[in-house]
């Protein structure tokens, strides 16, 4: 398994997952011609991308997804509160997907969760390896964490998690009231603080990288959202990495740890 962050954060955000050869995205907020470029950068052609899954309907989650499936003939996955809030994806023949279901592709099995967002039905993703067990969570765009974002994230080899903001930049930042009340909601993006707390919760032997995502650019800094989880996985085993997703720039490849076997996975995916 390799994971690659194309881009994160309100301009657009993109993640390129790969097992065994076969590969998908987990949303697709860039254009075709962004995300050509990013794809370039890592010797990626669009056209070997099998499928991509998409969160919700927020456009820098979807934008390019629709156009990017009719242009390299991705297959598209939504919930259907996704997909009725985004008409272009059932144009592009995307099929529903059953929130908190399992289904499987070629070389890698996916997991849903409902998550707390202010979207139609927005979602968190886990991507299983078929041949390895190794897995790679992918959970940005929530307003706290809850029993189904634990379970979604237990046992994960890689962990991309929101970091949205610091509490203390939102709060004395220069956004009106009411965009600082929906952001720090239980429906809005998850801070720093919070991020770091179920980082920590999630560590176990296996976890090798934990990458911080979709972070503000008024209300944090790279720095600080990297030295708030860095300081809480300190106080526990965890002697993995931990990373910034870029909103520009690609970031990765982030793999599981050397001599990952199937056999040491026992994940099994209820809610």
């Amino acid at each position: 398994m390799k994971v690659w962050v194309l881009g994160s954060g309100s301009a657009g955000n993109a993640v390129l997952i790969e097992c065994g050869g076969s590969r998908i995205l987990v949303d697709c907020g860039f254009g075709t011609r962004t995300l050509a470029g990013r794809l370039k950068a890592i010797d990626v052609a669009p056209a070997s991308i099998e499928a991509c899954i998409v969160t919700h309907e927020h456009a820098d989650h979807i934008g390019g997804a629709a156009a990017g499936a009719r242009k390299w003939g991705w297959q598209l996955y939504a919930s259907r509160g996704t997909m009725n809030a985004w008409p272009a994806l059932v144009e592009a023949s995307c099929i529903q997907l059953g929130v908190g279901t399992a289904f499987a592709l070629e070389r890698m099995q996916i997991d849903t969760c409902a998550i707390p967002h202010d979207a139609a039905m927005p979602i968190g993703v886990r991507v299983t390896s078929s041949s390895t067990g190794a897995s790679a969570v992918v959970c940005t765009d929530l307003g706290h964490v809850n029993d189904g974002i634990r379970t979604l994230c237990a046992d994960a080899d890689l962990l991309i998690l929101e970091s949205n903001h610091d509490e203390g930049m939102l709060r004395t930042g220069s956004y009106p009231p009411s965009v600082r009340a929906r952001i720090g909601s239980r429906v809005g993006h998850l801070s720093n603080r919070a991020c770091a707390q179920l980082a920590r919760d999630m560590v176990h032997k296996n976890l090798s990288h934990v990458v911080l995502a979709h972070l503000s650019e008024n209300c944090n800094d790279h720095g600080t959202a990297h030295r708030a989880t860095a300081n809480a996985l300190s106080l526990t085993r965890y002697r993995g990495a931990v990373s910034v997703a870029m909103q520009h720039t690609v970031v990765g490849p982030f793999t599981p740890k050397a001599g990952r076997t199937q056999h040491e996975t026992q994940y099994a995916f209820a809610l």
